[in-house]
């Protein structure tokens, strides 16, 4: 049912609201309760949505009530309504006051209130104590200047990241010279400028020091192995966390590495990844990140770019019923010499010669297991890990993270997902993938506590994992929230304990958007994009702005944004507009080196000035609105993002090639799916022989599914298969794959695709 087919509010009748399947009394209760709030607050204002959703509307009511009330609150509202609005005070009394107060006081005393609980959030209380200090005479509250404050951040770098990093009470060896020397803007030179220049640090050992926001006794890590659903969650304090990475970092020294080589880590998220990612990033030594679902032939890919001497591995990867192998991967891959935690209690296979057991490689330090491990503090500049990203030549970019750019992803999390001590962060992901890293550093570094669950987010032990672990913040990837919705596995489970989710990876849907804030009672969805060579994010939202479904609110703290016009240039500040999206090029924590590419030519070659400065290429294709948010339509070069994962098509390609003798060639296209969210995998096919009847295209579709899965990655799947007679080729040749896109992106719209 599409949006416009819902009834206005007014119109919606008890017997419509009855029609759901709800029974006559909570029906009559409902009908009765939508009509006061309509009488108060109009039947079609972001406030009367705010009541219907945190009074009305409960999680374990049928998602079509939901769907009724909020399509019919915003029927002729126009783009970008908001789901989500700041809170002020508890709903009750709220409804109070508007029973006993005339609509002036009642406003007043609304917006008073309002700007009490926006002092409660981290960016609210420093407003509060420097906001006139910062904006001068403009500053009004922490929810009028907001946008304010994020203009700030970009023009005053200086003033900002010094105030942020003390927030986080970050503590460095050696103190920055200042926080940003800009370069001379010249080819070839790094237009993103010095951060913290000549100063020296350790973030493992920030993730570990006793402060303000944390003592010895806090838990930092709580998690639960699947099939232990119904024992109860496991913690680590941080005294225990330190004793486990001092434990891990002196036995690593006993490898007889030299101090920044490269140390693999190829397992799920676990309480001992963690401490290994920590103990590595302590003792000097260099993270290399491999995602737990690659093929041997990508870990060696991986291994070889990053010249790792060792990596960190488990026998077994455990999922539900399913063993499936990890090791024998990191043996076909010959890796240089493994250390194999077992995924049960003891080892599942022989190792090669030269590999250790996680007994064996822990019996080395013994002797230091009371031993303080002293951290290895190094230049700001020093790479701590290198992660991977696709690019379009099917080699993975190596994109370094400095000893910087953990601040910038703590950052995030601290100024718009309002981290802070107290609470309790889950991020299905892994070590891999940025969003691992930025767990990490997003809880420690903030005074949270990380939640880990050991096996598959889908299902309903994930979901009794959050209610049990009472996750504040859990952050998802649209794909998971679809199997959510279509499962109904997180039914009766309660969430009431969440404050905010966060949304990375892909684009977002707007009825799965809707459906997830009406499992923790109407919580805002914080939408973030960024990237692996950002550290963080670029464009997100806020605890003080209004949030619209699938739609970001704001650019990221210290970053600045510009939207490119059909000439290239950047279409002016504020105005309304869709194109390839561009970044400012002095971004805190963000990438200044490839190890396998030449970065100026990869993120500024041939882009555009704008005040003298040349920005930075993105390559996704945004829309700013006309009310001011912005919405993300997939890429715009020849990558795309299938579940959370960019990849390059022409990794697919080359695979899909080889698939059967009758294909000549093929182009892979990442399709957004028409009523938004995460795009789809087409594999356009041209047979060497089109006077012959093709293959069964769905037969084509399952071996290509098959041979993509089995090379590239399991998580991948092939959506669908389109013929054509040829490729749609430029005059050099090259296959124009975003005129596919386009053309899917309209057979789908059309329902023939």
């Amino acid at each position: 049912m599409a949006a416009h087919d819902y009834k206005p509010l007014h119109s919606i009748t008890l017997t419509d609201i009855q029609a759901l399947g709800l029974p006559l009394q909570l029906a009559e209760h409902l009908h009765e309760n939508l009509t006061d709030i309509l009488s108060i607050h109009g039947a079609a204002t972001p406030a009367t949505w705010h009541h219907i959703s945190t009074r009305l509307l409960k999680p374990d009511f049928p998602f079509s009530l939901h769907q009724m009330f909020y399509y019919g609150c915003y029927k002729d509202f126009g783009p970008d309504p908001p789901a989500w609005i700041p809170d002020p005070i508890k709903n009750f009394v709220l409804f109070f006051f508007s029973l006993l107060l005339d609509m002036f006081s009642f406003f007043f005393i609304y917006f008073y209130l309002f700007r009490e609980a926006a002092k409660l959030t981290n960016v609210g209380r420093l407003l509060e104590r420097h906001g006139e200090e910062f904006l001068g005479s403009t500053y009004k509250n922490p929810v009028s200047s907001f946008s304010d404050f994020q203009e700030f951040s970009v023009s005053n770098p200086e003033v900002y990241w010094k105030t942020v990093l003390d927030e986080m009470s970050i503590s460095f060896s050696v103190p920055p010279e200042c926080i940003l020397r800009e370069n001379p803007n010249e080819e070839g030179s790094n237009p993103g400028g010095q951060w913290l220049p000549g100063a020296s640090v350790n973030p493992a050992k920030n993730c570990l020091t006793i402060n303000s926001k944390r003592g010895l006794d806090d838990i930092v890590i709580r998690w639960r192995d699947e099939g232990d659903d119904d024992l109860p969650v496991k913690s680590m304090t941080l005294k225990e966390l330190r004793k486990e990475v001092w434990l891990v970092a002196y036995a690593l020294d006993t490898l007889g590495l030299d101090r920044g080589s490269a140390i693999a880590i190829d397992m799920p998220m676990s309480v001992n990844s963690v401490v290994i990612y920590l103990a590595i990033v302590l003792a000097g030594y260099v993270v290399v990140s491999i995602a737990d679902s690659f093929a041997a032939v990508e870990i060696s890919t991986r291994l070889k770019i990053s010249d790792a001497k060792a990596i960190f591995t488990q026998d077994l990867i455990i999922r539900g019923d399913k063993s499936i192998p990890l090791y024998s991967r990191i043996r076909d891959a010959q890796a240089p010499m493994a250390i194999v935690i077992p995924a049960r209690g003891s080892l599942s296979m022989e190792l090669r010669d030269g590999d250790i057991s996680w007994h064996d490689f822990l019996e080395r330090a013994r002797n230091f297991s009371l031993d303080e491990f002293v951290a290895v503090e190094q230049p700001v500049e020093a790479i701590t890990n290198i992660l991977f990203s696709s690019g379009t030549t099917g080699e993975p970019k190596a994109i370094p993270w400095t000893n910087a750019t953990p601040f910038k992803a703590a950052a995030d999390a601290w100024c718009h997902m309002d981290i802070r001590g107290g609470d309790v962060v889950a991020w299905p992901t892994n070590l891999g993938w940025m969003m691992g890293p930025w767990l990490v550093y997003a809880s420690l570094f903030n005074g949270a506590s990380m939640a880990l669950y050991n096996g598959s987010p889908l299902g309903s032990g994930f979901a009794k994992f959050v209610q049990d672990a009472k996750v504040t913040m859990l952050g998802v990837i649209p794909s998971i929230v679809r199997t959510w919705k279509s499962t109904n596995c997180i039914a009766g489970y309660d969430w009431s304990a969440i404050r905010c989710f966060g949304s990375t990876g892909e684009a977002s849907n707007v009825d799965e958007c809707l459906w997830l804030m009406g499992r923790a009672l109407y919580k805002p969805v914080i939408e973030y994009c960024g990237g692996t060579e950002i550290g963080g994010g670029f464009v997100t939202g806020s605890f003080l702005q209004a949030q619209s479904l699938a739609a970001f609110s704001t650019p990221a703290m210290g970053c600045k944004l510009f939207i490119l016009g059909d000439d290239g240039c950047p279409i002016p500040q504020n105005v309304p507009g869709m194109g390839e999206l561009a970044l400012s090029p002095l971004m805190f924590g963000a990438s200044s080196t490839l190890l396998n590419a030449n970065h100026y030519d990869v993120y500024f070659k041939g882009m555009p000035s704008w005040n003298g400065q040349i920005l930075r290429r993105h390559g996704d294709v945004f829309e700013r609105t006309s009310r001011g948010f912005y919405r993300a339509h997939g890429r715009a070069d020849d990558t795309m993002n299938l579940g959370g994962i960019k990849v390059s098509s022409v990794e697919i390609e080359r695979i899909c090639n080889a698939v059967d003798s009758s294909v000549l060639e093929t182009a892979a296209i990442g399709v957004p799916p028409s009523e938004g969210g995460p795009e789809q995998l087409v594999i356009a096919v041209v047979f060497k022989d089109s006077d012959t009847a093709p293959p069964d295209l769905n037969q084509l579709r399952v071996s290509f599914n098959s041979a993509v899965q089995k090379k590239l990655n399991p998580l991948f799947r092939v959506s669908h298969v389109v013929p054509l007679p040829s490729l749609p080729r430029t005059a050099t040749n090259k296959v124009m794959r975003r005129v596919l896109r386009q053309q899917f992106s309209q057979l789908d719209q059309n329902s023939k695709l």
